[in-house]
């Protein structure tokens, strides 16, 4: 069975004897927290370091998404490596695959994904814990970052389905931050045009908690490369506010 390597990481891969789907299988670490045991099987997370390169390795068993194209169902992390794949192809920031393979034995459907640690990048979630702590200036490049980065997703016709502060990684820069995606499996096209778009900015202002409306209303300009004040933004403010309402209503 043919298995992906990223061309990258083939080397350090192979050096370490690690270069197979069997060896990665094998190789005893500590998981990184509690396997996933829901799907019928279970799925656990590893961090692997290898010299001066880290990695985190993932593998399931049993752990299977169903859809109308795979009604038997597949491992979640297929569809997660498809669309790793999508968005490098689309130019969309995101983690980065090193290993990719899938196995059937014995009735057993296992599967190892690899991706490189985003080393030096921080998740959102934990920067809205300082955000009352930072300099006004790095609250404006950071949510200029997360525009940029929302805008290039919808931009390249994908909707993320679980845009949260945890899934999105900043690193800080000279002219102030870069952005990226990871958690990519309910990543699906975007097909309802505004209506998409709102739902996934709305997930992730909701979660946002340190953010007033004036942050988010920032957030929105830049995402919209429009004036502040100008009415397209404020129809925005009061759509992603009506979702909400929405959201509340059915808890």
């Amino acid at each position: 069975m043919s298995d992906f390597i990223a061309a990258a990481d083939r080397e350090i891969l192979a050096r370490h004897g690690l270069d197979s789907f069997d060896s990665l299988w094998a190789l005893r670490l500590e998981a990184v927290d509690a396997p996933n045991t829901g799907r019928g099987g279970w799925s656990s997370v590893f961090r692997l370091d290898l010299g001066d390169a880290a990695y985190y390795l993932k593998r399931q068993s049993n752990f299977l998404s169903r859809s109308v194209l795979r009604p038997f169902g597949e491992p979640t992390f297929a569809r997660e490596f498809r669309n790793i794949r999508r968005y490098q192809d689309l130019g969309v920031p995101a983690l980065q695959a090193a290993f990719f393979g899938t196995r059937q034995i014995d009735g057993e459907r296992r599967a190892i994904l690899v991706s490189r640690a985003l080393d030096g990048w921080r998740e959102l979630a934990s920067y809205l814990e300082l955000w009352g702590g930072m300099a006004a200036v790095q609250r404006a490049t950071l949510l200029a970052a997360v525009a940029i980065l929302a805008r290039r997703l919808h931009s390249a016709g994908q909707v993320h389905g679980c845009f949260y502060p945890k899934h999105v990684f900043l690193r800080e820069t000279q002219d102030g931050f870069e952005a990226c995606l990871i958690d990519l499996e309910k990543t699906r096209p975007l097909l309802l045009g505004r209506r998409d778009r709102v739902k996934d900015l709305e997930a992730l202002v909701r979660r946002a908690d340190a953010w007033g409306e004036a942050e988010v209303r920032e957030l929105l300009a830049g995402y919209l490369e429009r004036p502040r004040d100008s009415a397209e933004v404020s129809d925005w403010l009061a759509r992603l506010a009506r979702r909400r309402r929405n959201k509340e209503r059915e808890r």
